[in-house]
């Protein structure tokens, strides 16, 4: 009865997030205190019953109770234990599900860390995550069941698709997951603004401890998503624009804009309106990846579902979620107002949101060019696909002017700013840019290309500028008698500034020359055979055979030489005995400075003893996961200011004169 358990408790919290998503909404607007009390104690129900849920779900994939429909499509008793039970997210159904927990616990989180925020504006926050979750529960329990009996019940499950029997699966979609839900926090924040009309600079201080910690975790989602491709795909390449990746970068270019603007709103008043839609138009986005990914739309191996029923649900839901949000913005927007008087054309404000503007573009441009394959399939039945050299033509030239622009931003002071205070302030950086990408040039010619170059200039500038505005900031109070002591005083927000910005710089100079200085060569070779790529020698030693719990594998002996130096590797060639399935596993030797990286590809005769093989040497690629790293660390740094803890009420620099810009 393990599974009936399951649906009982998914209907239970479809019943209490009703009952969260309308009492808390009617009290605060008709003055009913005890309907208002009603919000919290909804939330924290609503998630244990649904925790109760997937408690269930793990419990048939832990003991192989092949009567569940999803359980024997996606699970085999030879499957490691730890695939059995991450076999949860594996399909469509367990990731809606899992889509709805974590929905459940931000929910919870908000009625938690929100104590100390107005009653009457937390219970319009959790009724519009209330009937978020209920939108959820609908699908979960009508289309998408995870608890859905086979009867009779299969012998034997049908195993879990072989991309997904890696480590990354552990983690990569739940903390991709965190990240697209999370953006339903600053999106429930800005339709309670909305709806009560308390449009002032508060609610953006309330609500970006939550969008940074969404942030973050789409980032650190993103960041193993693309490792766990370089390594697992067999390609050797860490990300191709397919529309699935698009689908969790266009809520991070959006959120990242997000983020930029509500500094605005809390520090200086401004940007009101625009960081109302920004928030809206995150979610917005995180739905559309649903949609994307679950509707059958287009093909990837990433997608999930391919059931057009399933995919005009999300899409009345987007549709829904979009149009209330949007005609909620458009009545409220003649009272929002730009706020925060004027600013300068080079200050802090106008920098930021030049920034915005871009970023905000760029995810249009990664937009267009997801859905228009989509449309012109439906419009004309005609089937083109978008690939890389689009985007690199759209998205660069929206992206490089931010990137140049994100030094300045730093530096520039609130409202007042001049050309000639940023030169003083950021000359030392643009000397050492210019002639870091001098040296480099010089050293690597013939080799490096101007594109490169381009790059590498640009992201040692959002360094450089990031560690000239650090040490402008601390160097005064170093050369005092207490200087250590102020340093450790420096908030941490700032210095989770200074982290996500720097790893911006390490990200775009690794990106720029992992691709511009890289050698790739596909060739063939033959047991004791050599071939060259770079200056690496690559010799197959041997192959032998290897028996894993559910496959059998080829694994390749290379010794791989460098001069003097040399090591070993062992690529291999897998195939899955239950889906009949094969998958080159990569040797990949990383260091500091480059990765070595073997992938096995087909045998060329029936012995065994010659291959197809992929060769590539790819210098700093590191440097790629270790900037990305750097920026959802100081999305995680400012997480520890108090300033930007929601229980902990401050009223913001732009409200002392006026405490809240309330529309009747």
């Amino acid at each position: 009865m393990m599974a009936e358990l399951g649906v009982f408790a998914l209907v239970l919290a479809l019943i209490v997030a009703l009952v969260q998503a309308t009492l808390p909404l009617l009290g605060a607007q008709w003055g009913i205190a005890a309907w208002v009390r009603l919000a919290r104690p909804a939330a924290a129900l609503q998630c244990l019953l649904s925790l109760l849920a997937a408690g269930v779900l793990f419990w048939c994939f832990g003991t192989q109770d092949y009567s569940v429909l999803y359980v024997a499509a996606n699970s085999h008793s030879d499957l490691p234990m730890i695939y059995k039970l991450t076999a949860f997210w594996g399909g469509h159904e367990g990731s809606m599900l899992l889509w709805q927990v974590l929905l459940a616990c931000w929910s919870v989180a908000v009625a938690w860390r929100s104590r100390a925020l107005p009653a009457d504006f937390v219970a319009r926050v959790l009724a519009v995550l209330g009937w978020v979750s209920v939108g959820f529960l609908l699908f979960v329990l009508f289309l998408s069941n995870p608890f859905l009996r086979l009867v009779p019940a299969a012998l034997e499950g049908k195993d879990l698709n072989p991309l997904l029997q890696d480590p990354g699966m552990v983690f990569h979609p739940p903390l991709l997951y965190m990240g697209y839900v999370g953006f339903v926090v600053p999106f429930a924040f800005a339709l309670a603004a909305l709806i009560s009309g308390e449009l002032g600079a508060a609610w953006a201080r309330w609500s970006r401890s939550w969008t940074l910690a969404a942030w973050g975790f789409l980032t650190l989602g993103i960041l193993l998503g693309s490792a766990w491709a370089y390594y697992v795909l067999g390609w050797g390449g860490w990300w191709f624009w397919d529309p699935v990746e698009n689908a969790s970068f266009m809520p991070w270019l959006v959120g990242t804009a997000l983020l930029h603007s509500l500094i605005v709103t809390d520090q200086r008043g401004a940007f009101r309106s625009w960081s109302a839609l920004l928030a809206i138009c995150a979610f917005s986005l995180c739905l559309l990846g649903t949609f994307l990914v679950r509707s059958g739309v287009l093909t990837s191996v990433h997608a999930f579902a391919v059931d057009p029923g399933r995919g005009l649900f999300i899409l009345c839901f987007i549709v829904a979620v979009v149009g209330v949000s949007l005609w909620l913005y458009a009545w409220r927007a003649p009272e929002l107002g730009t706020g925060g008087g004027q600013f300068a054309l080079l200050s802090r404000e106008t920098l930021l949101l030049v920034n915005n503007v871009l970023f905000c573009a760029a995810a249009l441009a990664v937009l267009i060019g997801t859905l228009y394959p989509l449309a012109l399939d439906v419009l004309r039945n005609e089937k083109i696909s978008v690939g890389p050299p689009y985007f690199e033509a759209v998205f660069l030239p929206l992206v490089l002017p931010a990137l140049a622009l994100m030094g300045c931003g730093t530096v520039a002071r609130w409202k007042q700013g001049s050309g000639r205070e940023l030169w003083q302030r950021l000359r030392a950086a643009l000397v050492l840019t210019v002639v870091g990408v001098a040296v480099l040039g010089l050293t690597q010619a013939g080799s490096i290309t101007p594109v490169t170059l381009l790059g590498v200039a640009l992201g040692l500038w959002c360094l450089l500028s990031t560690l000239a505005h650090a040490v402008q900031r601390l160097l005064p109070a170093l050369r005092q008698g207490a200087g250590w002591q102020r340093v450790a005083r420096q908030p941490w927000g700032w210095w989770g500034t200074v982290m996500a910005h720097a790893g911006v710089g390490v990200f775009v100079m690794a990106v720029s020359l992992a691709n511009g200085l890289e050698t790739k060569r596909e060739t063939h070779v033959a047991h004791g055979q050599s071939v060259e790529a770079g200056h690496y020698r690559f010799t197959l030693v041997g192959l032998s055979s290897v028996e894993g719990p559910n496959y059998d594998a080829q694994r390749a002996h290379f010794r791989v030489s460098d001069g003097d130096q040399s090591w070993d590797m062992y690529p291999e060639k897998r195939a899955y005995r239950v889906q009949t399935m094969g998958l080159s596993q990569a040797a990949i030797d990383s260091r500091w400075t480059r990765d070595v990286f073997i992938a096995l590809g087909e045998p060329l005769d029936e012995t065994g003893q010659a291959w197809t093989v992929r060769l590539q040497v790819k210098p700093w690629m590191e440097w790629i996961w270790m900037g990305t790293f750097m920026m959802a660390l100081g999305a995680g740094l400012s997480l520890l200011d108090k300033r930007f803890r929601t229980g902990r009420q401050r009223v913001p620099r732009a409200a002392r004169s006026a405490v809240a810009h309330k529309v009747a």
